[in-house]
């Protein structure tokens, strides 16, 4: 009989896998051109898709990244994205509101604090927010985001990762992987202690679907 750690295990395989990233990165092959029987420098190809910084993928039909800019507009559209979750407090930019005008992109601000001092903490209310918008099928495929895509972005993900039942060992493994030398501790102690019910989200993805198995 497979108990639920079996599964989460199993499903933290599934979810780490490249879900999109031959499709997503379909045009990125290098170009060379010869000239006088010399190699010239590589180009810029017309139309090269380039992901936004600290782009990676949560779940099937979940990503995340840093603030997006003009040069990633391409590998956006590739993405199909309905919805961005955006985590900063400053309105979004012009450009970037452009873009989601123009491509019917649904845009969901939630502040969520920058945990920098013990006395700075995010609010329940704010984590459980962004979180019922990331687990709503409805809404995918979804971006997360804040401005560089590590330490607010990464508490979320961290969050939504206590709800898949991956390890802490996991969770942090994945949060320093984006944080590099600079984690917040803050954070870690956050998503350690966060707790979420599920109980009346009606439209969650079958990646976690599986480990509500009496719900939607």
């Amino acid at each position: 009989m497979t108990n639920m750690d079996d599964k989460a295990e199993d499903h933290v395989t599934d979810v780490s896998a490249p879900v999109a990233f031959d499709d997503v990165f379909a045009t990125l092959e290098p170009i060379q051109e010869e000239h006088k029987g010399t190699v010239q420098p590589l180009r810029q190809p017309r139309g090269v898709l380039v992901p936004p910084l600290n782009f990676g993928i949560v779940a099937p039909g979940v990503y995340r990244s840093g603030y997006p800019n003009k040069k990633n507009t391409n590998f956006l559209k590739r993405l199909r994205l309905k919805t961005i979750v955006y985590l900063c407090p400053e309105p979004y930019r012009e450009e970037n509101q452009q873009f989601v005008d123009e491509n019917n992109i649904d845009v969901r601000q939630v502040n969520i604090e920058e945990q920098f001092l013990p006395t700075s903490e995010i609010e329940y209310q704010k984590m459980h927010e962004a979180l019922s918008h990331i687990v709503d099928e409805r809404n995918h495929p979804l971006l997360i985001h804040c401005n560089k895509g590590n330490h607010r972005t990464g508490c979320v993900v961290g969050c939504l990762r206590r709800l898949m039942r991956w390890s802490l060992t996991a969770i942090t493994d994945e949060y320093s992987r984006f944080t590099g030398n600079n984690p917040r501790f803050l954070d870690l102690e956050y998503i350690e202690l966060y707790e979420m019910s599920l109980e009346h989200e009606q439209h969650l993805p079958a990646w976690l679907s599986a480990f509500y198995s009496n719900k939607n």
